[in-house]
């Protein structure tokens, strides 16, 4: 969203526990304030032990759409730091014409390197590409500071049943990387990647991670979690970018294997239209979605029904009860 709007916004954050159910270690986040204007965050909380970052989806009217930067030193107060680039990288032209902002990114650290991928697409369009940057450090401010454009991760076409764009990035049990991705068409897909390039394996197929099943087929946003011997897929449910009128919510599903399949608390696959809700519309806190997660938090936009349905950082702390993650006081019951 346009930084130049109204300077200061505050996020509702719940960090009151249920009583009874909540771990000792449940992380303790304050008030959001300052330039909390994001769209599909990524969050890394106190990266290189110092501030928190949010790269998130760019505004065409500002550095030629590219993605958006900001920080924070306590995880409340958030300000705007600039765009990874101030022109998109000249290849994005003819991978995906007519392309104007870069969307949802992804921030991955890897034996000293930051990779970032990120989406470049058309509204209602899977003509998308995937692409990848590098750098050595998050913060602007580093003299060593520069994202070093590599190119095409994955493509798609109108002719193919899947959408190139929401890259999020895991390891398995072995180190070996996986991307997945995905909106709309043919589901959530997971594609093999290979350190150190960052870039698709050779000869990797996508395969199928969550579908719906429905005409429209509104599941995107994957963002997967290795954690205590379980793979969770986060996905954002619904449609979003619709201000107030947005449906999206957060739901998960977890597996032994970062393949899948994924299924929910129910035993739902999420291969059949199946997920737990994580967090839904509450009050004036429309939409939640286009989540990942740092540091037992998640990071994720909302519409905010109190000031005219502006797109809002939201940061809740995950807890984990049973093997699933409950988001503060509004996730499902433990």
């Amino acid at each position: 969203m346009n930084r130049h709007l109204a300077s200061v916004v505050s996020a509702s954050v719940a960090v009151t526990a249920l009583a009874g159910c909540a771990p000792a270690s449940a992380v303790a986040l304050p008030e959001l304030s300052g330039d909390v204007f994001v769209h599909d965050p990524a969050y890394v909380r106190h990266a290189d032990g110092g501030a928190s970052y949010v790269y998130s989806t760019g505004n065409g009217q500002i550095a030629d759409g590219n993605i958006q930067i900001r920080r924070s030193d306590d995880d409340g107060s958030w300000e705007y730091v600039g765009e990874v680039w101030q022109q998109k990288p000249a290849w994005l032209a003819e991978a995906v014409p007519g392309v104007e902002n870069l969307w949802a990114p992804e921030l991955y650290e890897h034996d000293g390197t930051w990779y970032l991928y990120y989406a470049a697409s058309t509204f209602g369009s899977n003509h998308s590409a995937i692409g990848l940057a590098t750098n050595s450090t998050l913060d602007p401010d580093d003299p060593a500071y520069e994202w070093v454009d590599r190119g095409q991760v994955i493509a798609s076409t109108a002719a193919d049943d899947v959408n190139a764009i929401d890259p999020a990035i895991v390891e398995d049990a072995d180190g070996t990387p996986w991307m997945a991705f995905g909106s709309f068409w043919g589901g959530l897909k997971l594609v093999r990647l290979q350190w150190p390039s960052g870039l698709r394996a050779d000869a990797a197929e996508p395969i199928s991670l969550a579908d719906r099943g429905l005409v429209e087929n509104a599941i995107e946003a994957p963002y997967v979690v290795h954690r205590d011997g379980w793979f969770y897929l986060f996905a954002s449910r619904g449609f979003c970018c619709r201000g107030v009128d947005s449906t999206y919510e957060v739901i998960v599903g977890r597996s032994r294997t970062v393949d899948g399949p994924y299924l929910d608390r129910d035993g739902a696959s999420l291969l059949e239209d199946g997920g737990t809700v994580v967090l839904t519309t509450d009050g004036d806190r429309v939409g939640p979605g286009g989540q990942s997660v740092s540091g037992d938090v998640l990071a994720f936009h909302w519409y905010d029904a109190a000031a005219d349905g502006v797109a809002t950082l939201g940061l809740e702390p995950l807890e984990w009860r049973d093997g699933w993650p409950v988001a503060g006081v509004d996730g499902a019951a433990g």
